[in-house]
């Protein structure tokens, strides 16, 4: 992860499984397999019963109490055990004869003082459900709801194939690469990651009742890593959208997709783990504002969505952490939402564009650099000490207002810029051309100027 970032970051992330080992970069993508072709389906081997198959080995063992049958009582172990050393029968002999005296006692006390008599308490027992001749307990609320969005989102996911070649030293080879994406408009309007789509010859959309068709790519966001794509279709089924600026910190997601590219519709729970992420992928690029979730995703799940428990799509699943146990991010589908309504109006995929590299000031970063503010989005020269990249590009909208290096934004109209609503993200609501007015601290001092987004280029 590097402290400096960009309002426009580049996002050329590859979907690939590398033929032979590689080290693990710094963050990888979810989904796309390229170079990987499914297999082909066959009927499982559990369907055969005239077969024998071996159980596949568990990761780990584990010893159910119910398959150890206790031992049997023998007369020699009970012999054994009144006839310890020490006189020992003749000791449990004795408490024996005290315990059914003093039993026999109370029973006398109780009964005198008709306790007998009263009717016992009934004990708070959990419902059940009977099924057949089974007691099943009643599901969990948290199960419920899983339940329930799977049941709701899968038909709107679906499974995209694309295929494209490499030029190699050995000539042109071809390659498969396999993701996920979710259908949000009943005309056949589909999201998906970019690095799921990007640089595709064919495409092909599997629907979830296991129809193919032929898909285009409408366009690619400039922005973050989202595509949009076309399927020619009508009253198809459709993900409804939620707010990911609503979701909390511990909150119950769901993710479906198409881990490995082979088990479609696959569904998965956890919780939102964090807000706010920054991570940089295997193209040495950074996202920004990412939800961080353990929700379990595999290659094959990106562009598959990311759900809350009434079903509704928060976010874009999109990449997961190198050598990580259960560290996935999906993109906010509060900044994808403004690519996709352009999308349904026929429009040009385009976001707005400032021409500035900043870096979100947290109090850490404020108390190390002696700022005075504790939030905002500090204008800074980026890249690295060879290839610096300056913090305001020439002949930009940030240039053409006057914006310095070393300006702090503290709001974009009336909006604060802070952890919620980081700049870029408070940018995505606009579209080219619009105007909006930034309030700046300069050498300490507020100052407001006036700036006319840009259309972000595409590199």
């Amino acid at each position: 992860m590097t402290d400096n970032r960009s309002d426009d970051p580049e996002l050329t992330q590859r979907h690939e499984l590398p033929a032979e080992p590689t080290p693990p970069p710094i963050m990888r993508t979810s989904g796309d397999l390229e170079g990987y072709t499914p297999p082909a389906t066959s009927r499982p081997e559990w369907t055969r019963p005239d077969e024998a198959v071996s159980p596949p080995t568990p990761e780990r063992w584990y010893e159910p109490a119910s398959t150890v049958s206790p031992a049997p009582v023998t007369e020699a172990a009970v012999r054994g055990t009144r006839t310890g050393r020490g006189g020992m029968g003749t000791v449990l002999g004795a408490a024996l004869l005290s315990a059914a005296l003093a039993s026999g006692g109370t029973v006398v006390a109780l009964n005198a003082s008709g306790a007998f008599d009263r009717p016992a308490p009934v004990a708070s027992t959990p419902t059940v459900t009977s099924v057949g001749a089974n007691n099943q307990p009643v599901t969990i609320d948290e199960s419920s709801a899983t339940i329930n969005v799977a049941a709701k989102a899968s038909p709107a996911v679906v499974r995209i194939t694309v295929g494209g070649s490499v030029d190699t030293s050995t000539g042109i080879i071809p390659e498969t690469g396999v993701g996920s994406g979710v259908i949000y408009d009943s005309r056949g309007w589909i999201l998906t990651n970019r690095h799921v789509v990007e640089g595709s010859d064919t495409l092909s959309v599997e629907l979830n009742d296991g129809r193919v068709l032929r898909g285009t790519v409408y366009g690619i966001d400039t922005l973050t890593d989202l595509a949009i794509v076309k399927i020619e279709g009508s009253d198809l089924p459709v993900a409804q959208l939620g707010q990911s600026s609503s979701l909390k910190v511990g909150q119950l997601v769901v993710a479906i997709g198409s881990p490995l590219g082979t088990y479609s519709n696959s569904v998965t729970s956890g919780i939102v783990s964090a807000k706010g992420r920054t991570i940089t992928t295997d193209g040495n690029t950074n996202l920004n504002n990412l939800i961080q979730t353990d929700a379990a995703i595999n290659p094959g799940n990106s562009g598959g969505p990311l759900l809350d428990a009434a079903a509704n799509v928060v976010g874009i699943n999109t990449a997961i952490a190198a050598d990580s146990n259960g560290i996935g991010f999906a993109i906010p589908i509060d900044i994808a939402r403004p690519i996709m309504e352009q999308a349904l109006a026929g429009e040009q995929l385009a976001r707005p564009y400032m021409g500035v590299v900043y870096r979100p000031i947290d109090k850490q970063f404020s108390d190390t650099n002696n700022l005075p503010v504790d939030e905002g989005a500090l204008v800074q020269q980026g890249g690295t000490q060879d290839s610096p990249t300056p913090a305001v590009v020439s002949g930009s909208p940030a240039d053409e207002a006057g914006i310095r290096e070393g300006d702090i934004i503290v709001k974009v109209n009336d909006q604060a810029i802070d952890g919620d609503h980081p700049l870029d993200a408070t940018l995505s609501e606009y579209a080219p051309g619009d105007t909006v007015m930034l309030e700046l601290l300069r050498g300490g001092q507020s100052t407001t100027v006036q700036l006319t987004l840009g259309t972000r280029p595409e590199r």
